[in-house]
């Protein structure tokens, strides 16, 4: 254990077993797949199956919709235990504490009673589709249309990086239903991709890390749909993005805690049965220094985020105090894991090693959920 006196508030009894569940879960079912995973670019889509019967997706959805009747707090566990385990490619953190979440708060019962007990099951694979190839974090910006035609939207455009592209049943697809309103015409309609000719995956796109992650482009070419699947008002996707952005941002934040401790703990083990010059390299000075200040900052790491979650469950988390925490918690997971690797030595640039791949998959923690230079800009408009 890597804080001897150190437990988060909000854990309890019941999380702790959802938390070994969870652990035992992912160490025989998914890790042992991991490198066939990580060969293919993405996981089987059996694994969806698998997690939906052991009740580990939309977790936080309300048992009548076929969710565990939880909270946030147990996606979180369920979360670090997929890192933990080193299978992050798993695409459930989008799937169910981002995409389910806008149907809960937003849909129609109806959609509600359609989708989420088959996301629930893992019979349909979610996504959301902001990003688009000439636009990031400015969403105000999408190129993407939505034209109102009878009962249909039909929706032309194209988006990119896209987590569980490949698989995904149901998207969420940020689209213009009136461009000349800016910000104010942005709405959020949700395309079931089976059997609809307008609707096309691009490439698997081949990445720097998180490779058993399927990133997508995916393409909208007169893709018809019901107006019925729209989530919400028409022109207020972009108000519903914002409200559920701190949200996703806070889920960042946590998996680089995540990575951060786990991090220390493969180097400690290294470090402690690796000799150079004759003594363990634990022994040097060195070391010591700098595993001190890497379990010093991923417990200022970890206090911050547990305080984040807290806010969050009593609905007092704001978008700054959430931009505050993707932008540390991300630069810091990038750094510890920087130093942890170098503890390593060579082992370390080495693909075989768990650092190694660590190093990689942290970069994008820094990109998607808004860079972190946005990440500045919101928290500067604050002061």
């Amino acid at each position: 254990m890597l804080y001897e006196s150190y437990q988060s508030p909000w854990l309890d009894d019941e999380l702790r077993i959802l938390q070994d569940a969870a652990r035992k879960f992912f160490e025989t079912e998914f890790k042992p797949l991991n490198e066939k995973w990580i060969s293919q670019g993405k996981v089987d889509r059996e694994a969806w199956l698998k997690a939906g019967e052991a009740g580990l997706l939309c977790a936080e959805m309300p048992t009548e919709y076929g969710g565990a009747g939880g909270d946030y707090r147990h996606e979180t566990v369920i979360m670090e235990e997929m890192h933990r385990a080193g299978v992050g490619g798993f695409g459930n953190q989008v799937h169910s504490a981002i995409v389910a979440p806008y149907f809960l708060h937003y849909g129609t019962e109806e959609q509600k009673q359609r989708w989420l007990p088959k996301m629930a099951s893992g019979e349909m694979v979610g996504a959301i589709a902001m990003t688009e190839p000439n636009t990031g974090s400015d969403l105000q910006a999408v190129r993407t249309t939505a034209v109102r035609d009878g009962d249909d939207y039909v929706i032309n455009g194209s988006k990119t990086y896209i987590t569980n592209g490949q698989h995904a049943d149901l998207v969420i697809v940020v689209a213009k239903t009136d461009p000349s309103k800016g910000s104010k015409g942005i709405s959020l309609i949700a395309v079931e991709t089976a059997k609809n000719p307008g609707f096309q995956r691009g490439r698997n796109l081949k990445k720097m890390g998180q490779k058993s992650a399927d990133t997508s482009e995916l393409f909208f070419e007169d893709c018809r749909v019901p107006v019925s699947n729209r989530i919400g008002e028409e022109g207020h996707g972009f108000i519903q993005l914002m409200q559920q952005l701190p949200q996703e941002r806070l889920n960042i934040a946590q998996a680089a805690v995540v990575a951060m401790e786990r991090a220390i703990e493969i180097t400690l083990d290294y470090v402690k049965e690796r000799k150079a010059f004759g003594q363990r390299v634990l022994d040097f000075q060195n070391t010591k220094f700098k595993l001190a200040e890497c379990k010093t900052e991923a417990l200022i790491a970890r206090t911050f985020v547990d305080q984040c979650l807290l806010k969050l469950m009593d609905g007092t988390l704001d978008a700054a105090t959430a931009s505050m925490a993707k932008y540390w918690c991300t630069q810091k997971q990038c750094e510890i894991i920087d130093e942890c690797l170098q503890l390593h030595g060579g082992a370390g640039y080495m693909d075989e090693y768990e650092i190694s791949r660590m190093y990689a998959d942290a970069r994008v923690q820094k990109i998607y959920g808004g860079t972190n230079e946005i990440m500045k800009e919101l928290i500067g408009r604050t002061l």
